[in-house]
């Protein structure tokens, strides 16, 4: 007999919750696992069950301590545009303003150069930086989570994504299960439609302050091209809307302006980056920082946002930061 419910047919959050801890309590199989998992996907999953999923992982997950104030920024990836590393970059901007950064992450997964790749190759050693993470993030603000370090019942189920090799709802995890524990995030998922079904599962789990967020043409983070869903989640209210790179003050840019390559590509375009080049690269990260900065209180709109944010880069804050981590994560 199954240990999992038909996830042909919707679950509440609580059969979610009970489901998902199974899984990550290795009860089922992994064919069930994976058929389970599939099913759900090919259905489309409901905010309940992405609710109800987040809180069996975060039940089981190894918690850090953090600043009250510490936010997120990240994305859940598989957008498939392979841009350069903007959320990275962005959580070096914001924690240069002097708001504290708990960046949660790992590798790349689909991208050639995840946020890992790409400070490994900056210069920092990842390893030491997971270990380290706690004390960066109370003394220089800002961190590194390593996923597999912080939610080891999740070493079941990564191979039977592996062999599964598609999207589902674990892609939608990661930003709901920082170990810090944020109350507030901006968050991008590579699906516009799935914006308010997100941010519904956000309301319910709780948060001060959240932008859920995806460009127009699936990317993972605000785009500069034409427009994005944003939602703004603040307690239990959702207030959706409609964001574009004019009202921050930015011109317009294809995506294929920021596209990236190996994380030695990505590291030399966000060391200029932090050099103040100019163009779409930093357009992106100042757009995608005033977003944080929004949420974390610091300014009340888009247009100051980018001002704190460039000014952050161009005093070279951000850099400094940067190299402060690298001596830091020893």
């Amino acid at each position: 007999m199954s240990v999992l419910p038909p996830a042909d047919l919707p679950l509440t959050e609580a059969e979610a919750e009970r489901a998902f801890g199974d899984m990550l309590d290795g009860k089922p199989s992994d064919d069930e696992i994976a058929r389970f998992l599939s099913d759900l996907s090919d259905r489309g999953e409901r905010a309940e069950e992405i609710t109800g999923a987040a809180r069996a992982m975060r039940d089981r997950l190894i918690p850090i301590e953090a600043p009250d104030n510490a936010i997120d920024v990240c994305g859940t990836g598989g957008d498939g545009h392979h841009t350069l590393n903007v959320s990275t970059a962005v959580s070096l901007v914001v924690a240069a303003c002097g708001v504290p950064v708990a960046k949660h992450g790992n590798r790349a997964a689909s991208s050639k150069a995840g946020a890992a790749d790409t400070l490994e190759a900056l210069g920092l050693d990842m390893d030491a930086a997971g270990r380290t993470a706690e004390k960066t993030l109370a003394e220089i603000g800002i961190c590194f989570l390593f996923a597999k370090n912080h939610h080891p019942a999740m070493a079941r189920i990564q191979p039977i994504r592996q062999q599964l090799g598609r999207r589902t709802i674990f892609n939608l995890m990661g930003p709901l299960s920082n170990p810090a524990k944020v109350r507030r995030q901006l968050i991008g998922i590579a699906r516009p439609a799935y914006v308010p079904i997100y941010a519904d599962a956000m309301a319910r789990l709780g948060t001060e302050r959240t932008f859920i967020v995806s460009g127009d043409e699936g990317l993972d983070e605000l785009s500069l091209d034409e427009g994005n869903e944003v939602a703004d989640v603040q307690g239990r209210q959702v207030l959706m809307r409609r964001v574009d790179a004019s009202e921050a003050g930015l011109q317009h840019a294809p995506v294929e302006a920021i596209r990236g390559g190996d994380a030695a590509h990505n590291a030399k375009a966000l060391e200029a980056l932090l050099l103040g080049a100019p163009g779409p690269y930093r357009d992106a990260v100042l757009f995608n920082a005033a977003g944080a900065l929004i949420v974390a209180g610091e300014v009340d709109n888009w247009v100051d946002g980018v001002d704190e944010a460039a000014e952050a880069i161009d005093k070279g804050l951000a850099k400094a930061l940067l190299e402060c981590w690298i001596a830091a994560a020893k």
